[in-house]
């Protein structure tokens, strides 16, 4: 069984149930922003508050400021939507973790919650990251809810490595300077990308296990149905998120037109969109195949009982045999035949043996044995 090992482009502690990270735990650390003007990064001043960076976005045509929380706080939410003048409905989201992809418009912030996954292959398993992401016009800010962020590369997990980050190896966000000259919205689609591009390897992952509980069933382990509801339940999560990420990407392609979505950009996310929709096929066969094994199982071990069933009732027969004739010459009656006969006894063993052994010749024929 293969091990994939997604990286993690975020790197900090999760939060947990729900509950935003503490102030002061290792999720709380200052967030990591970004400045692009024409398509390049430039230099963006120490300790760079949102404010700032939201400032740097309005003061020039063609820039974009992005910020990156590791791990929000309740302080740095707040900070945020004082900033940003968020709806209070708005900031609830944020503070709460545990959602399902989705898009949401508040005015002229957009809203998109989307996760990342990765598959333990040795508890099989998959698990996920949420992330929130806003977008305005000229800023981004991505708020990591659970501390990683998984696709499907095997480059080494890095303390400093987070979506922004320009020595990550493989593909950061911010690798190509046609596409961030497009805006903000091409880093949220990126991040799309980044998220859509992490579920092969999953998928991957699920196929093979799902192999091994084919070999598996056919062997007649009888742990096997444990395990195959066990996987089951994880493919039915992954089909869950991809279902929800296709209503994220079928709403931002919904609003192309409306809100004026370069033609590159649209051809971008249009290709994530087909990445999806492969995935979703994927999943739903492999939904549709654990569905079927369950169901061979079912029908291999209910075979397995008739067999044992068929053995059973047969050496229950060939014993019933010799146990009648003993009931029978067991009665305590006075006038019966062969009661005081001398050759009595040696002819009730012996027509017990022929009985008996005439049953298990019957019934090997007949393949009950």
């Amino acid at each position: 069984m293969p091990n994939h090992r997604p990286n993690l482009f975020g790197f900090s502690s999760a939060s947990k149930n729900g509950q935003p990270a503490k102030p002061g735990s290792s999720a709380a650390r200052e967030p990591i922003t970004r400045y692009i003007v024409d398509g390049h990064l430039v230099d963006e001043p120490e300790h760079a508050s949102v404010a700032d960076a939201l400032h740097f976005s309005e003061t020039g045509e063609n820039r974009t400021a992005l910020v990156y929380y590791p791990g929000p706080t309740p302080e740095q939410v707040a900070e945020l939507a004082t900033a940003w003048s968020l709806h209070p409905v708005l900031v609830e989201d944020l503070l709460i973790a545990n959602q399902r992809p989705k898009v949401e418009r508040y005015g002229e912030a957009l809203f998109v919650v989307i996760r990342s996954a990765r598959y333990l292959d040795d508890i099989e398993e998959v698990e996920f990251a949420e992330f929130h992401l806003l977008v305005r016009p000229g800023a981004v800010v991505v708020l990591c809810q659970d501390g990683h962020w998984f696709d499907g590369s095997d480059e080494p997990n890095l303390e400093d490595a987070h979506p922004f980050s320009t020595s990550r190896r493989g593909r950061p966000l911010l690798s190509t300077d046609e596409l961030l000259a497009l805006g903000p919205e091409a880093v949220l689609y990126r991040a799309i990308d980044d998220v859509v591009d992490g579920y092969p390897p999953i998928l991957r992952g699920l196929e093979i296990d799902k192999e091994e509980i084919e070999r598996q069933v056919f062997s007649g382990d009888a742990a096997v149905a444990e395990r195959i509801y066990r996987l089951s339940q994880e493919v039915i999560e992954m089909q869950q998120t991809l279902s929800s990420m296709t209503e994220v990407v079928d709403s931002l392609r919904a609003g192309f037109d409306k809100y004026q979505i370069p033609d590159a950009l649209q051809a971008y996310l249009d290709d994530v969109a087909d990445h999806l929709t492969h995935a979703t096929s994927q999943v739903r066969d492999l939904r549709d195949a654990l569905t079927q094994i369950l169901s061979v199982n079912s029908t291999l071990v209910a075979q397995r009982q008739n067999e044992d069933m068929k053995k059973i009732s047969g050496w229950a027969a060939i014993l019933f045999a010799p146990t009648l004739v003993g009931a029978i010459y067991g009665m305590n009656f006075d006038d019966m035949p062969e009661l005081h006969w001398s050759f009595g006894y040696p002819m009730a063993l012996g027509l017990m043996l022929l009985v008996a052994v005439v049953l298990f010749i019957v019934f090997k024929k007949s393949k009950w044995m």
